[in-house]
């Protein structure tokens, strides 16, 4: 899926593809440290290993470059949902612990690394690149895709809904009670439920034996069409992090589909709202975000992370 990055953003081909696909939590971050040691034992010109997030992939990026005496620098440090449950928590905490170079998005983060013990001159607040991309790439959403045309949808006239974290689609129950959630939604609003469907979700979906009733499951999109139904939506329900600060961004109110959230500064300024995954709760969780409220203020940065990211590393 990530190809299709590469092509729409004009971004440079990389050096290195690992090629490592889907496989269990153990299996992929086992064989990404595994090929990218080697990667970085060849090269003799790497001063910094940078990761990002909190998938598999940068746990074992960190690692890696760890044990080979390689500096390493975490962007997005300092996030927590506090549920070891997740397996994003245990790659989050872990590769903090081992990094040289924290970059945390907010004051907050930076407190919750603080509090761990980590020393405060390895913590940079640098904002979120996820800022910097949102910036970069809305203008082209709106003029270079056509997903609000292609899917017969005004702007403020649905409903944008994201479900894929291992702790709701392969859990039968759970995954039941939000698409029954998502159901209420439409008879209550009688507005169009758009859900780009994640791969995994899609399995699980099939092998439950369960359907999406009065919801429009789609194929997964590119970023840019994706960034314009987000930007259009009259509201957002998601599991994921990443979009809870896309809509956050975006001025677009936000009801989480989970019991907690490594976003907390979301539920500060009022733009989002957990309502876990009981269908009663998403339906008042969802009346409630939709309640006029004053403009927040996005908490994530101005969309220079990058740039003070780079001048950090400059300087070490």
């Amino acid at each position: 899926m990530d190809n299709v990055f590469f092509k729409q953003l004009n971004l440079p081909q990389p050096d290195y593809t690992l090629n490592i696909g889907s496989s269990s939590h153990g299996e992929q971050t086992g064989k990404t440290l595994i090929r990218l040691e080697k990667v970085l034992r060849e090269r003799k010109d790497i001063d910094t290993v940078l990761v990002e997030g909190d998938t598999n992939t940068v746990l074992a990026g960190a690692l890696a470059a760890a044990k080979l005496g390689i500096r390493v620098g975490h962007v997005e440090a300092g996030l927590r949902s506090y549920d070891r449950q997740m397996p994003e928590e245990i790659n989050r905490i872990l590769t903090d612990h081992c990094s040289d170079l924290l970059f945390a998005p907010t004051p907050k983060s930076k407190q919750t690394l603080l509090d761990e013990g980590i020393s405060k001159n390895r913590i940079f607040v640098t904002g979120n690149t996820i800022v910097d991309a949102v910036h970069q790439n809305i203008a082209q959403s709106a003029s270079k895709t056509d997903a609000l045309n292609s899917l017969a949808l005004k702007h403020g006239a649905y409903f944008l809904a994201t479900v894929h974290r291992q702790e709701n689609v392969d859990n039968k129950e759970r995954f039941t009670q939000i698409l029954k959630g998502l159901e209420n939604l439409h008879k209550q609003f009688n507005l169009p439920i758009i859900y780009p469907i994640h791969p995994r979700a899609k399995k699980q979906l099939k092998a439950f034996g369960l359907t999406a009733k009065n919801v429009e499951t789609i194929e997964p999109l590119d970023y840019l069409n994706f960034l314009q139904l987000e930007n259009n939506a009259k509201l957002i329900l998601t599991d994921s992090g990443g979009v809870q600060e896309e809509a956050c961004i975006l001025g677009v109110p936000c009801v989480t589909l989970r019991y907690n959230t490594e976003r907390p500064e979301t539920l500060e300024v009022g733009a989002n709202t957990l309502a876990g995954t009981n269908p009663k709760t998403i339906l008042s969780k969802t009346h409630k975000m939709l309640q006029p409220k004053p403009k927040w203020k996005n908490p994530f940065g101005n969309g220079q992370a990058a740039n003070k990211i780079v001048q950090i590393l400059t300087k070490q």
